[in-house]
């Protein structure tokens, strides 16, 4: 058991603390609790309150652990960070999001996250509702193709929905490996490249889980609870995530307005955010021991 948490090595932890900047007396939400490691580091750092969130039943075990070791200074809370506004009604010091689907996740085979291990092809975070194998065996070509582009930015998008719709007119798609064979036939393996189905199975996990658009609902909802200098700090992987939290940082905070071009540029004080930050990405080192965090960007905004 110790061997498999060592597994999840939280992303960008450091500069995680470092930009949330954890104070005694304070409250910050783990808006995506995972296997805990922010919830703990954060209340580690100082005598803090912290309210995890997280839909994935599965993580309840954990979270217990960290109830028995921290007490009242822990509290989880089930649900979809989406409904970030409904699930945390009182006002925060801070919030952290690591969007995506979790290593834990990922290395649960039976979840059917990942294209290289067996299993029934689900990727449901909550584990309910319409799953990937649901979707692939229902959608037309054009939905599957338009699926696949624009949320995984494959360029053979068409040729593989069509060889998907081709494959299942003789039999159901059932498993992960089942769809990464398909994929195969299209999008062949490159020496240095990612392997061909990552575009597919991101895809079709966004889509399941519905990701974009509760990260959009995560963000207001959050921001909403803040208080003044409170800090929203987002760690993502990749680039449809982090234009989303990009541009609702930039759109929220930071804006000028000019009278005329002679004119000093001016703030808006109706901007939620009174700083913003760029991309912040990883240390070589951690990339070196953590190949997760390879693809890694964190952005943060404090609220005016």
């Amino acid at each position: 058991m110790a061997e498999k948490k060592a597994k999840h090595v939280p992303v960008m932890l450091n500069e995680v603390l470092q930009y949330l900047n954890p104070q005694k007396g304070e409250v910050y939400v783990d808006a995506t609790f995972g296997n805990g490691g922010y919830s703990s580091a954060i209340l580690e750092a100082a005598s803090c309150k912290v309210i995890a969130l997280d839909r994935d039943p599965n993580v309840v075990v954990r979270a217990n652990e960290l109830k028995n070791m921290y007490g009242e200074r822990f509290e989880f809370r089930s649900g979809n960070f989406g409904d970030f506004a409904d699930l945390v009604p009182e006002k925060i010091n801070g919030a952290v999001f690591d969007i995506g689907v979790s290593s834990m996740q990922l290395d649960d085979a039976e979840r059917g996250f990942s294209f290289s291990k067996e299993a029934d092809l689900d990727m449901r975070m909550s584990c309910s509702g319409i799953s990937a194998k649901d979707l692939v065996n229902s959608l037309s070509e054009k939905e599957l193709a338009d699926m696949i582009y624009n949320y995984g930015e494959e360029r053979k998008s068409r040729q593989i929905a069509q060889k998907i719709v081709e494959y299942r007119r003789k039999k159901k798609i059932e498993t992960t490996t089942e769809l990464a064979k398909i994929i195969y036939t299209v999008v062949h393996s490159k020496p240095g490249e990612i392997d061909p189905a990552t575009r597919t199975f991101q895809a079709l996990r966004i889509a399941v889980n519905d990701e974009l658009e509760e990260l959009k609902k995560g963000l207001q909802g959050a921001t909403d609870r803040l208080h003044k200098d409170g800090r929203l700090v987002v760690v993502d992987f990749h680039s449809l995530e982090d234009r989303i939290v990009k541009n609702f940082m930039k759109e929220n905070g930071g804006r000028k307005v000019r009278v005329s071009k002679y004119a000093p540029e001016l703030t808006e004080d109706t901007d939620a955010f009174r700083e913003v930050s760029k991309a912040i990405m990883p240390t070589a080192e951690e990339c070196r021991i953590n190949p997760r965090a390879r693809s890694a960007k964190l952005r943060y905004a404090v609220r005016r």
